[in-house]
């Protein structure tokens, strides 16, 4: 980690650009597609299309607040990355004094997971500095900088299981297998969307849309201003598909990397050679589960289809690969079978909205916004606590939307842990809160007063701070 003051990357860690061709030639032909009417689905009052952990958050908050709610989601389950794509391993929800400062929604859910389905510190070691502990859960992916922080990896089959409850629970519906294509228009307002599906282009109209997409699918078509600027070497630009292995001892492999670290040092090193792009093994839920969330693959396109083809090209090609050689040559991994390779793909960055207000480095500097909907904590114990402002969800110029998730209004820095799990349950509950605010008082998510977001924010749960001293 580099949190040099000025520098802009934060995160730095191996990150691979394999040899790769030119981008597919441009054919120059098109074909024409006459216009047609598309039949309407259903109308409702908020529509949130994306099934992530930003939309899950968002259905449920808006569905509690009694509006008539919609989920849109392309897959057959929940949880979006945190369960298709296999980012169990859910990032801080502490700050550095243990604190735990991203409550609400996220709290929520993980408090009912099952026992058995989430590993991570005990309520009291959150903050715990000691170098034993903290030794410990670093290996666990739970302490950094000396300090023990609230960072579980969950079972994905209980948290998709567990969204889908939650979401049925607050009265809104869903609609599993339907990709949000096409934002519905009325002027520069969004009023709905059409989705893909076996029945072919639907519609949904809604007067309020939260694009939870991850990529700004539905603000961008609808010409809402973006910014995509990152840097190669960030690990936060990175793609991949990630996989588990079955049948594995981890506290072996542990006990292996902490006790023997020439000897893992050489072991990556061949691995390294042998195949190019090699990566460590990280701890599950289970002892017997090991996780790959790499190699990061550098120089992609989220939104290029061709781009993404190649990286799950590579990345199955690479777990296979990487099988072969941690069974024969590291401990712990002798009886490692194949158990599951992520449904979906690992995308970090894509776009970001440029919204009315943005998260930007400057602003950990412990300010707290009169509009703040929410705390994150920050990279490093030099760094205050951030203040998450609506306005980062709501589009400079676009009316009828709202973009929470990894997508909203930041610099790329920022982007680097608001995109995480957390941040994006944190964002996606206060925008489902907004939506059905706006849509029940008859008005733009602009118009909304903070403090009604914020008085019913509190009233599910959410951790605010009280004092407001910076304008927006």
């Amino acid at each position: 980690m580099d949190t040099k003051e000025g520098g802009r990357l934060i995160f730095r860690s191996e990150v691979f650009a394999p040899a790769r061709g030119p981008r597919r030639t441009p054919t120059g032909k098109v074909v024409a597609e006459p216009a047609r009417e598309v039949p309407v689905h259903a109308e409702v009052d908020v529509l949130v299309v994306g099934g992530g952990p930003a939309g899950v958050a968002a259905a449920v908050a808006a569905g509690r607040l009694g509006a008539r709610t919609m989920l849109l989601e392309r897959h057959n389950h929940l949880g979006g990355l945190s369960t298709g794509g296999l980012v169990i391993w859910i990032d801080r929800m502490t700050d550095w004094d243990g604190r735990r400062v991203i409550r609400g929604f996220a709290e929520e859910f993980l408090d009912r997971l099952p026992k058995g389905a989430l590993a991570g510190p005990p309520r009291e070691a959150w903050g715990a500095r000691d170098a034993a502990t903290a030794a410990w859960w670093a290996a666990r992916t739970a302490a950094f900088h000396g300090i023990v922080t609230h960072s579980p990896t969950c079972d994905p089959e209980w948290m998709k299981a567990t969204a889908l409850e939650m979401v049925l629970e607050a009265g809104a519906e869903i609609l599993f297998h339907a990709w949000g294509a096409e934002p519905v228009m009325d002027g520069r307002a969004v009023r709905g969307a059409i989705f893909e599906s076996k029945q072919g282009r639907r519609a949904v109209l809604a007067k309020v849309v939260v694009d939870a997409s991850g990529d700004g699918d539905l603000f961008h078509r609808a010409g809402a201003a973006s910014d995509s600027d990152t840097d190669e070497r960030d690990i936060h630009h990175c793609i991949n598909t990630s996989w588990l292995f079955a049948h594995v001892d981890m506290p072996r492999y542990l006990a292996w990397r902490a006790e023997r670290l020439e000897e893992f040092s050489a072991f990556l090193a061949r691995g390294k050679q042998e195949i190019g792009l090699f990566d460590k093994a990280f701890v599950s839920w289970r002892d017997d589960v090991a996780l790959f969330m790499g190699p990061r693959l550098a120089g992609y396109d989220a939104t290029q289809v061709d781009d993404l083809t190649e990286v799950e090209i590579r990345s199955h090609r690479l777990m296979l690969d990487h099988l072969r050689i941690y069974r024969r040559d590291a401990p712990g991994f002798e009886g490692a079978t194949l158990m599951l390779s992520a449904p979906q793909i690992g995308v970090r960055h894509a776009r970001r909205l440029r919204g009315v207000l943005s998260v930007t480095r400057e602003m950990w500097d412990g300010r707290v916004h009169a509009d703040e909907i929410g705390v994150s904590p920050s990279l490093a114990p030099k760094f205050a606590n951030v203040s998450v402002p609506y306005g980062a969800l709501v589009p400079e110029r676009l009316d009828g939307l709202l973009a929470p998730g990894r997508h909203l209004s930041c610099d790329a820095t920022s982007h680097s842990f608001l995109r995480e799990i957390p941040q994006c349950w944190l964002t996606g509950q206060a925008a489902g809160v907004a939506a059905a605010l706006a849509a029940g008082e008859g008005i733009e998510p602009r118009a909304v007063d903070p403090g009604a977001i914020r008085a019913a924010l509190r009233r599910q749960g959410a951790y605010l701070q009280e004092a407001a001293h910076v304008p927006v």
